[in-house]
């Protein structure tokens, strides 16, 4: 899925007057006096300013990098980002996600402090810590890469025995008010990256943890498009598992209305069309809103492909009426690349049947030099398409002429 990034910018008001004076010394002659104000036992007021200033410093790419490289004040921010009132956490750890952004700095960050994921992931699901979405999103962050995201599935793993970390993890991001002073937004995309091992996969998937049931209504979650994407990005990456298609599309889950509400507008049917669709999505109101961001909406068709892989799941997703939700989807969808993947999506689901031996299109081996080829055609049909978008918004009281959905 598509990177999702938090950077905190510094407080306006921040200074450091009691730390010395922004740029009367070099970066790194700077940063060198801030350590002594960052560690247990400074007076809690230049902690604070310490800690204000070192946000400050994350705001910028050489500032960022300055950092990475003092490894001891790298220690001694983990320590402030854990710590209990009064030491400044919240500065600290909105400077250790924006450190953790930069995914070129996640070595140094887990050189200094090895344990930085347990201990980041000991106060996101603690259901008191003030503080618990900033560690989250450092947790975002750090996992979108492979070495950070199996050192925290380790951890996972690793905790108490006779609750699995993954169910700890769930069960804070879909129980509502689960930490009064904290949304927990980003458990979604932290769940997200985590899902790209097999062994996140495997726990989903356990039709015994009814994971993904608790999972499904978040696709539609109002209030934040983090826990949304995060959410749409688990379940697609569940959907590579086509031996768990059956049970997804199935009645135990019934996953494809809650991949095909959010894509759905306020089209009518005819009632010969309307009896083909799930009941979920019939009889919508006129002011029924598409999913607003384009890349969970992109997701979500990749979602929905992937359960198409087999011929059984065509044929599944054929007879709940997708594709009529997909070509209202297609006529109405303002961005290129999306609009091509629904594209390619409504393809399989009217097109021919693949030959005996071939059905299951994720098993298929494709040459690589026809692979290749196929990169290229992608990319210049996305070409194409950004041509023709930009057209229309020169002229757009201009139809483009071409074959239209029906």
């Amino acid at each position: 899925m598509p990177a999702l990034r938090r950077e905190f910018a510094p407080d306006t008001g921040a200074s450091a007057a009691d730390v010395g004076p922004a740029g009367s010394l070099t970066l790194e002659a700077e940063a060198a006096k801030l350590l002594p104000f960052l560690e247990p036992g400074a007076r809690a007021d230049l902690q604070e300013e310490a800690a204000r200033h070192v946000l400050a410093l994350t705001g910028s790419g050489q500032g960022r990098t300055l950092l990475a490289g003092q490894a001891a004040l790298l220690r001694a921010l983990v320590e402030l980002a854990a710590a209990p009132a009064p030491a400044p956490a919240r500065d600290a750890s909105r400077a250790l996600v924006n450190l953790a952004a930069d995914s070129g700095l996640h070595d140094p960050l887990l050189a200094a402090e090895p344990g930085l994921p347990a201990r980041l992931l000991g106060r996101a699901l603690d259901p008191q810590w003030p503080w618990a979405e900033e560690a989250a999103a450092v947790l975002a962050n750090l996992s979108r890469e492979p070495a950070p995201c199996a050192s925290l599935m380790e951890v996972l793993t690793a905790l108490e025995p006779g609750e699995s970390g993954l169910e700890r993890l769930v069960r804070a991001l879909c129980t509502p008010g689960y930490n009064a002073r904290a949304p927990l937004h980003y458990l979604g995309p932290v769940l997200s990256n985590l899902s790209q091992r097999p062994a996140a996969r495997a726990f989903l998937l356990d039709p015994d943890r009814c994971v993904v049931q608790r999972l499904l209504p978040l696709t539609q979650y109002p209030d934040s498009t983090v826990r949304r994407g995060g959410v749409v990005g688990t379940l697609r990456n569940c959907c590579f598992e086509h031996r768990h298609h059956e049970w997804l599309l199935g009645p135990e889950v019934d996953i494809l209305p809650f991949l095909l509400l959010p894509l759905a507008g306020p089209e009518e049917f005819s009632e010969e069309e309307m009896e083909r669709l799930p009941v979920d999505l019939q009889y919508l109101l006129p002011d029924k809103q598409r999913e607003p961001d384009a890349d969970i909406r992109k997701m979500l068709i990749e979602a929905i492909m992937l359960l198409t892989a087999t011929a059984p799941g065509r044929q599944q997703v054929r007879d709940q009426g997708a594709y009529l939700i997909l070509r209202g989807l297609h006529s109405w969808e303002p961005e290129s690349d999306v609009q091509l993947t629904c594209e390619k999506l409504i393809q399989v689901l009217i097109g021919d049947e693949p030959e005996r031996g071939m059905e299951n299109l994720l098993e298929v081996q494709v040459p690589e030099g026809v692979e290749r080829q196929l990169q290229q055609l992608d990319l210049q049909e996305q070409e194409q398409c950004q041509r023709k978008q930009q057209e229309q918004q020169l002229a757009p009281g201009l139809q483009a002429e071409g074959a239209s959905l029906t």
